[in-house]
C-alpha cells in the first residue's frame, strides 16, 4: 500500500469515516520523494530505536519499521491509532509500539529506552517548539532529531547573528541544528498555508554543566525588548547599574549598543561566566 498516494489516503480516511483535523495539524505527506529524503537523512541502522511523534495513518511509521529494530509511535488521535494498528496487523509488522497520548503530557521515561534512540517525525506544527525543547532538556536526549517543521520555524531554529531569537539561542545551547531541505506545501494533503523544512538537530553534551537557570534568565532579559540596546535591557531587567553593565559587556567583546539578536550562544555563555 502506497501511503503517499493521495487516492490511497483519501480512500483510507473515507473507509474509517475520518476527516483531517486542522486543530491537530493533520496534513498528510503525499510525496514519496520527500518521504525518502526524511528516511535517508536519519541515517538509520538495523539496530536503531526510533521515536516518531504524530504518526497519523503511518506513512512514515511503516517505512521506518522496515529499516530499524523498533519504532515507538506516539499519536494523540485515537482514530488515527486505530488505522495504524489495522495497517500494522494487515502487513504483519511487529516492531512498532503505538503509544496513545499527547507527547507533551506523557511521561516519556516509561517509553524511551535506556539505549540510544533517534527521533524522526513529521511534527504537528502547533507543538514544534515545545517538543524540541522537551527532548533537548531531558536527561536522555536523542542521538539526533530529523523533523519536518514549518519553513519559518526551521529558519528561526537555525538562525545566525544578526537574526537570533530566544528560540534559536535555546536550541543552539543544547544542539547543532541545520536545515536539510525545504518542502513545498503541495507535498501535503490537505495543503497547508505555508511551505515546510526538514531540519536535523544533533544534541551535544558540552554544555550540560552550565548554570542553565542563570543562562536562560540573562538571555530572556536580553530579548525582553528585542529592538532595544543590550545595555538598556540588561540594566533594567537585572537591576544592575548601567556603568556596570557597560563594563561587563565590553569585557566580553560586546558593544553595549548591540541588540540581543546579534549575539552568538558563545557570547551569552561568556556573559554568564563573567557576571559578578
Amino acid at each position: 500500500m502506497d501511503l503517499t498516494s493521495l487516492k490511497t489516503v483519501k480512500d483510507l480516511l473515507q473507509k474509517y469515516q475520518i476527516r483531517p483535523l486542522k486543530g491537530l495539524g493533520q496534513n498528510f505527506l503525499v510525496d514519496e520523494e520527500v518521504l525518502d529524503k526524511i528516511i535517508g537523512s536519519a541515517e538509520l541502522k538495523e539496530n536503531d530505536t526510533v521515536l516518531e511523534i504524530g504518526s497519523g495513518i503511518g506513512t512514515l511509521t511503516l517505512e521506518l519499521a522496515k529499516k530499524v529494530k523498533k519504532v515507538i509511535a506516539v499519536e494523540k488521535d485515537l482514530k488515527m491509532c486505530g488505522i495504524l494498528q489495522d495497517l500494522l496487523e494487515s502487513q504483519n509488522v511487529r516492531n512498532v509500539e503505538i503509544i496513545k497520548g499527547d507527547i507533551l503530557k506523557i511521561n516519556t521515561k516509561y517509553y524511551i529506552p535506556n539505549t540510544k534512540y533517534k527521533i524522526v517525525a513529521n511534527l504537528p506544527y502547533y507543538i514544534t517548539s515545545p517538543v524540541i525543547r522537551k527532548f533537548l532538556e531531558i536527561e536522555t536526549p536523542p542521538l539526533t532529531m530529523i523533523l519536518m517543521v514549518q519553513k519559518e520555524v526551521g529558519r528561526r531554529v537555525c538562525a545566525k547573528p544578526p537574526d537570533m531569537s530566544i528560540l534559536a539561542v535555546s536550541v543552539q545551547f543544547y544542539a547543532q541544528p541545520e536545515i536539510l531541505s525545504f518542502v513545498s506545501k503541495k507535498s501535503f494533503w490537505p495543503e497547508p498555508e505555508i511551505d515546510s523544512a526538514i531540519i536535523k538537530i544533533t544534541p551535544t553534551n558540552s554544555r550540560r554543566n552550565v548554570l542553565r537557570g542563570l543562562f536562560f534568565k540573562i538571555v530572556k532579559v536580553g530579548f525582553l525588548q528585542p529592538r532595544k540596546q543590550l545595555i538598556n535591557n540588561l540594566s533594567n531587567g537585572l537591576k544592575i547599574n548601567r556603568e556596570q553593565v557597560k563594563n561587563w559587556l565590553l569585557t566580553n567583546g560586546v558593544n553595549p549598543t548591540q541588540r540581543a539578536e546579534t549575539l552568538t550562544v558563545e557570547d551569552w555563555l561568556n556573559l554568564v561566566n563573567t557576571l559578578k
